[in-house]
This record gives C-alpha cells, sequence and structure tokens, in this order.
C-alpha cells in the first residue's frame, strides 16, 4: 500500500499482543512456539509486542506481501527483540555497519551484487561434487555413535555443517572445533534472551572469528585463485580487488555464511533427526523407499524451519493488514508460523510424504532473499539420513534424557539429542 495512507482515518495503530506482553520471550514460547503461532494466526496476524516497535507477521499472506514491498520494507538488521532490565519486551537498537548490511540482511542494489559474488559456489554442479566429501565426514562423526549404541546426536548435526561451511570458504579442517564454536553462535544476538556472561564470550568470539576470517582473507588477497572452483574467499578477494565490495563487507560476507551455513543447517540435522526418532515408521517407509528421503527432508524443513523468522524494518509511513505502520518500526516475520498456516496447507501439523509440491515453504525464505545455500542444506541432511538407515537400527529417544532445544526465539536448534539405537 502507499505511503499516503497513513493518514486514512479507518487505519490503526497494530494492537497490542496478547495476552501477555512477553509471552515470545517465555520458555514455553522457545520449547513450544506452534501454540502460540496458532494463537496468532488465528487473532491477531499483525501483532505489536507490547511497546517495543516490534510486530509479529504469523500468517502466509501477509508475509508473501511484505516480501514484495521492498520499497516499504527492508532487510536490513537495525534492531532486534529482547528481554529489557524491567523483564519486559525491548528492541535493542543495533550500530548501523556496512560489514552488516550484506546478503541476508542487505537490500537491492547490494543484495544483488553480494549474491552474484557468491552464487558460482552453490552452483548444483559444486554442491554435487561435495557429496562424497560430505558423506565421509557424516560416516566418521556418525561412526562413534553407532559403535556405542547411544549418545548426543547434536555432534552430528553439528559436526557436519560446520566442516561443510569452513570446506566452502577455504579454511583448514583441522580448526573444526574452533569453527564449530563460532558456526553455532551466529544466531545468538536474535535470541531474545541473553546472559551478560554470554554477551561477553560473544563479543569476545566474534572479535576472534573476525581476525581469523580477516588474516585467510588477507592471504587470499595476496594470493587470489580465481579458477571456477576456488574457495569462496578467493572469490570474495577478488570482487574486492575488482571494486564490486570492499574488504569490510567481504569480510561481514564470510562471518554471514559462518553462521548461516554452519547453525542453520546444524538445527536441520537435529530436526529431521528428533523427528525420526519420534516416528519408527517414517524409518521403515524411507529404507523401503529411499525416493521418499528428501521429501521426508523437506516435510521437517516446512514443521521446523531452523530460523524461526527474520526481520524486516519499515522504510516510511505505510500499512499492511489495515494497520499503519512508522518508520523505525520492526516486523518478524515468522516462516514457521507460516509453514503452518491451514489456508496454505491441508493437514498443515502432519508431517507427510505424500505432500504435492513439498518445496512450496517458507523455510529457507521467500523472493529476493531466498537461501543461497538451501541445496547444500538439504543434500547434508539427506546424507545424513542416508547414513543413519543404513545401519539397520531403529533411534529412539532415552528416557530421563530429553533433548534441550537452545534458548532462543530465533533458531529453533538442538544443543542436545540424546537417542539410543535398537
Amino acid at each position: 500500500m502507499s505511503a499516503h495512507r497513513h493518514h486514512d482515518p479507518v487505519l490503526m495503530r497494530a494492537p497490542l499482543y496478547s495476552p501477555e506482553p512477553d509471552e515470545i520471550l517465555s520458555d514455553e514460547a522457545i520449547s513450544n512456539p506452534q501454540q502460540l503461532y496458532a494463537r496468532l494466526r488465528q487473532d491477531a496476524p499483525l501483532a505489536r509486542i507490547h511497546a517495543s516497535g516490534v510486530h509479529t507477521v504469523a500468517n502466509w499472506s501477509l508475509i508473501e506481501e511484505v516480501l514484495k514491498r521492498e520499497a516499504d520494507f527492508s532487510a536490513n538488521l537495525t534492531g532486534v527483540l529482547y528481554r529489557g532490565p524491567d523483564g519486559q519486551p525491548q528492541c535493542f537498537e543495533l550500530p548501523s555497519s556496512r560489514a552488516n548490511e550484506v546478503i541476508a540482511t542487505a537490500d537491492d542494489p547490494q543484495h544483488a551484487v553480494h549474491r552474484s559474488i557468491l552464487q558460482p559456489a552453490f552452483l548444483a554442479s559444486q554442491i554435487k561434487a561435495m557429496e562424497p566429501l560430505l558423506r565421509r565426514w557424516t560416516t566418521a562423526t556418525l561412526q562413534p555413535l553407532l559403535d556405542a549404541g547411544s549418545g548426543d546426536f547434536a555432534a552430528v548435526a553439528e559436526q557436519v555443517p560446520a566442516r561443510a561451511v569452513a570446506h566452502l570458504l577455504g579454511l583448514p579442517q583441522e580448526d573444526l572445533p574452533q569453527h564449530r564454536v563460532w558456526a553455532m553462535m551466529g544466531g545468538d544476538i536474535l535470541a531474545g534472551q541473553i546472559t551478560s556472561e554470554r554477551l561477553e564470550f560473544l563479543a569476545n568470539e566474534t572479535a576472534n572469528m573476525s581476525a581469523y576470517l580477516g588474516k585467510h582473507l588477507d592471504h587470499a588477497l595476496a594470493n587470489i585463485d580465481d579458477s571456477d572452483t576456488a574457495p569462496i574467499l578467493h572469490t570474495l578477494a577478488g570482487a574486492v580487488v575488482s571494486g564490486e565490495v570492499d574488504r569490510e563487507q567481504a569480510l561481514g560476507m564470510a562471518v554471514i555464511l559462518f553462521g548461516a551455513g554452519g547453525e542453520s543447517t546444524a538445527a536441520l540435522i537435529g530436526s529431521m533427526l528428533y523427528r525420526l526418532a519420534q516416528a519408527p515408521d517414517m524409518a521403515d517407509q524411507i529404507r523401503e523407499k529411499p525416493e521418499l528421503a528428501p521429501l521426508f527432508v523437506e516435510e521437517v524443513i516446512r514443521l521446523e524451519p531452523p530460523f524461526k523468522f527474520h526481520y524486516r524494518s519499515v522504510r516510511r509511513p505505510c500499512s499492511l493488514g489495515g494497520y499503519e505502520l512508522a518508520p523505525g518500526d520492526r516486523l518478524m516475520l515468522l516462516w514457521a508460523s507460516a509453514n503452518r498456516d491451514p489456508e496454505r496447507f491441508s493437514d498443515p501439523d502432519v508431517l507427510r510424504l505424500d505432500r504435492k509440491h513439498s518445496r512450496q515453504h517458507l523455510g529457507f525464505g521467500r523472493g529476493l532473499h531466498f537461501c543461497i545455500g538451501a541445496s547444500l542444506a538439504r543434500l547434508e541432511a539427506r546424507i545424513v539420513l542416508e547414513e543413519l538407515l543404513a545401519d539397520g537400527r531403529q533411534p529412539g529417544c532415552i528416557a530421563g534424557q530429553p533433548p534441550v532445544y537452545a534458548r532462543s526465539i530465533f533458531v529453533r536448534r538442538l544443543q542436545h539429542l540424546p537417542l539410543g539405537l535398537t
């Protein structure tokens, strides 16, 4: 809608979040967000969270509308919801930085430039060529758990993506322990609540990661490999030399890839293994018909998107869903809610292996900002699924050892996933 409708008397400010201002930050909303999302879809598809200036967008149609209106809604990450000192939701304003406005958090024309730089590394042929390597890493990571007959399968979920993103960037695999830490902290700033101790750790590790990636980027700048199969850091170095981006932006792109490529895929793999453990019949069906494996992965992505939402910031006075918005307001596009919108999906809460158009969901975003690494994430998840099922035993949850989700309103990632094999 155009900006002139800002003063239309039939429009209203978005209603207060209901029933409790801080419900979205609650333990229940983190462990079981779908109850909250269902109420939002039904009662308040657009809802203002307390006095934070942040609004949830909960149904498919409104999210789709936002994604088509880039002139009104920017992808720049300018602020995040968090629990303030008084316990109520507030918006933490983020400083403006060119390094923060890259890939997923950049608008066109910059976004198009960044995507064109990275796209060759994610071509289907490039991703397919990684399959033998991914299988070796997966079998090596799974083997100790298979030998023991039980264990914390979060190790598999975290190590395989951390190895993959390091390989794409051109980083040494022997640094895996540090890569794994950095890959899993990408969403911390969006988690909604963080202790001062964790914030200090995050600040220190972000500085360490930036220095580490900066060192490898500078090495690439001094020794550019411009071949078609060159690691991404060399591609970024070439883009710096050509003037497409500056060093700060190139480093920001590398940092984003570390978190987005690591944590999101770890979240997907963990959710997939947990679903498999809860549904023995699914394991049997996929063993009998291996072609069902990609469909299983796709349904897990729909039901449990690795990132539950992404932000958009309001650029100018405008309206959405019958309510007026002001510059500086933020929107939380709830992918995880829209993916279960009954107006869009039949049996939205059911994992179905016969679902038509199985990829028509928002688990990887949509439109201009569709996840550039979606094909790699799908491949990693499928390989983990296939290698585990090849063992022949059924994974199951262990009594008295419940899975533990990362304490985050943003990422749907299992930090601990104890499973046994029978």
